[in-house]
């Protein structure tokens, strides 16, 4: 298997595939990334989503649908925790385009995000000024749309965006790292065709207590579980499920959408659902 390393959105990608990628399939997917960076990156000054927090109106998007579509199922299924709309909220204790790292008032995202935002296949629209983030499930989606531009490369690969994971063909073993000790892990899946997520409260850390996954409804980060693993036929939806795990009503969408997954709670318990292709290390694991 050929492995290629790289750098983007702030993040390390692996792509492993049975045969190396030339300099024109690997320019496609530089080409995949920047489009939807330029779209939906709240760190750039150029990006959509950065002009429409400035000022609202409509943006141009091939993408809105099938992200904000899933957001709204999510969003329901969490009573409101989980919102596109919670980018105030991550810059307020923050984690802003400066990267300031200095807390502020925390800011609840709003509690009609819907009726603020509006969209289409081809197009997205704000009434007010907001700030769209879209990290509960865009990395998931990103990693979907590499594997797709790369359909015409066959056999077997494998699309690694940070441990957001996407598989196609042969079974691959990933380990889950374990949220308190980046050098172990709390077990094992096996995926074929499949993708995996995981999201954690020891990424992206910035201070005591300070970390991305929030309560949109609070404004503050969560504090009863520590990781999340989810896996679905598409990154996408194993991304979002990851953060709806995190959440009351996680555990119910996870069942209505056919994904399988574990979580561990910051005292250390570690649950998983039934059927879940995944060998727990832990003894202290229950099966919902």
């Amino acid at each position: 298997m050929a492995l290629w390393r790289f750098d983007a959105i702030g993040t390390i990608w692996e792509i492993e595939s049975e045969r190396p990628l030339d300099e024109k399939m690997r320019a496609r997917v530089h080409t995949v990334i920047d489009d939807f960076d330029r779209i939906w990156s709240r760190f750039r000054a150029d990006s959509v989503v950065t002009r429409l927090a400035r000022s609202g109106g409509a943006g141009e998007t091939s993408d809105a649908a099938a992200m904000l579509n899933a957001y709204r199922d999510v969003s329901t299924a969490t009573h409101g925790a989980v919102n596109p709309l919670v980018g105030e909220s991550i810059s307020a204790l923050g984690y802003d385009a400066d990267y300031s790292f200095i807390a502020a008032t925390p800011r609840p995202a709003p509690v009609d995000w819907t009726s603020i935002l509006s969209w289409s296949a081809q197009r997205i629209e704000l009434a007010s000024p907001a700030l769209i983030d879209v990290g509960a499930l865009g990395k998931g989606r990103l990693v979907d749309l590499v594997l797709a531009a790369l359909t015409d490369l066959g056999g077997d690969m494998t699309v690694d965006a940070g441990g957001d994971i996407a598989v196609r063909g042969a079974d691959v073993r990933i380990g889950l790292e374990h949220p308190f000790d980046a050098s172990k892990a709390i077990g094992t899946a096996t995926i074929r065709d499949q993708a995996l997520c995981a999201s954690a409260i020891n990424r992206r850390v910035w201070g005591e207590g300070l970390h991305h996954v929030l309560d949109a409804r609070t404004g503050l980060p969560v504090r009863t579980w520590a990781a999340t693993w989810a896996i679905a036929p598409t990154a996408m939806l194993a991304d979002a499920a990851a953060t709806a795990l995190f959440f009351d009503g996680g555990v119910d969408l996870a069942h209505r959408w056919g994904v399988k997954w574990v979580r561990m709670s910051t005292d250390g318990r570690a649950e998983r659902s039934e059927n879940c292709p995944v060998e727990l290390f832990t003894t202290r694991a229950a099966r919902e």
